[in-house]
């Protein structure tokens, strides 16, 4: 099965998933946010309660939004534990472990939107220099991780809404990482994955923690 195969595959099912039970899941992330307001501990999702596919590994990132404004985003590149648990664990982080904001407070809760990324496996990018990696990009579709030099980022395919042409999606992940944006070198190294997506307002979201 060749990559755009396998990226349709993983799109249609997880698409489906989200469609049956996103609001599930962003129960759980905000109830782990409710519950870290709390505790200062994430939610730990009962997962034997729960639909067996929602317990199945999976890699996510959770985006918080203020009044339009990035308010936190963390997330795993690669899946390793389950499902639910990472949306969980992820949602605590991106409100108050995001070394680029202060810890949430009660207050804000209610200006939040928030969004749940789910992430395909990342495939090795393979490209001859950096105007064949432009070329082979897709814009809107790709998300990308980048890695030289010891320093390693990434953007979900999301980040194309801001930055919509290729040579500034690479230039500003290449920032992230501690890279010039002119870098480049027979080093760099490149893997890229899809994301399916679903979110909504907090006061939109039911609160539950004991999900």
């Amino acid at each position: 099965m060749n990559q755009t195969s396998k990226d349709d595959a993983f799109a249609a099912k997880t698409r489906a998933l989200l469609d049956a039970h996103g609001d599930v899941f962003l129960q759980i992330a905000k109830g782990s946010i409710e519950h870290g307001l709390k505790t200062k501990q994430p939610l730990e999702p009962a997962l034997g309660t729960l639909p067996p596919e929602m317990a199945q590994t999976g890699a996510c990132f959770v985006t918080l939004k203020k009044e339009s404004r990035l308010r936190g985003c963390i997330g795993s590149p690669e899946a390793w534990r389950a499902l639910a648990t990472d949306v969980a664990q992820n949602a605590f982080r991106a409100a108050f472990q995001d070394p680029r904001f202060p810890p949430l407070t009660p207050p804000e809760t209610e200006e939040l939107g928030m969004h749940i990324s789910v992430l395909s496996p990342a495939a090795p990018f393979d490209f001859d220099d950096e105007g064949d990696l432009l070329y082979k990009l897709r814009p809107g579709v790709d998300g990308l991780i980048i890695e030289d030099q010891g320093r390693r980022a990434l953007f979900l395919p999301s980040v194309w809404e801001q930055l919509p042409e290729p040579q500034q999606f690479l230039a500003h992940l290449k920032a992230k990482a501690g890279l010039g944006t002119q870098h480049w070198s027979d080093t760099f190294k490149g893997w890229r994955f899809i994301a399916a997506e679903t979110g909504a307002d907090w006061a939109d979201i039911r609160s539950d923690e004991a999900a």
